[in-house]
């Protein structure tokens, strides 16, 4: 039986593909899940919201293996997300298309990065296929 994973997107990120090209690149998110989806040694559960509160209650059903999460511009301002992410007891990804750190200042500040196991930045949709590799491994799916 496959191990489940749990991708989260937050706010702004079904409006990939009309946004800014340069830092978010051409895709739209339907796009990038379709991508994901042939690494095929998961089942994945896509969760998108632009609310704080979905996306805590999404992390909080514990129904998964493994999370990568792009939580997008509340990266920079909840307490919460952090705060829910650091109880899950699962290999956790944190992915942003674009180099946050070489952004607005605003970007700089990260609420999430310390209660997750590895930060993928500034490689557009390849980010994530590279967080799906990650806990290919971390899960033991492949060496």
């Amino acid at each position: 039986m496959k191990k489940n994973i749990l991708i989260i997107n937050g706010p702004n990120l079904n409006m990939l593909g009309k946004r800014d090209k340069n830092h978010y690149g051409t895709m739209t998110l339907d796009d990038i899940n379709n991508l994901i989806k042939k690494e095929n040694y998961f089942d994945y559960i896509f969760f998108q919201s632009n609310h704080e509160g979905a996306i805590i209650d999404r992390i909080q059903a514990l129904d998964y293996d493994g999370l990568v999460i792009n939580a997008g511009a509340y990266t920079h301002t909840s307490i919460a997300i952090h705060d829910a992410l650091e109880i899950v007891e699962v290999p956790k990804v944190e992915v942003h298309l674009s180099d946050i750190s070489n952004r607005e200042d605003f970007r700089k500040i990260n609420f999430i990065t310390s209660v997750c196991d590895k930060t993928i930045t500034n490689m557009k949709e390849q980010g994530y296929i590279e967080a799906v590799k990650y806990l290919q491994r971390k899960l033991n799916v492949i060496k």
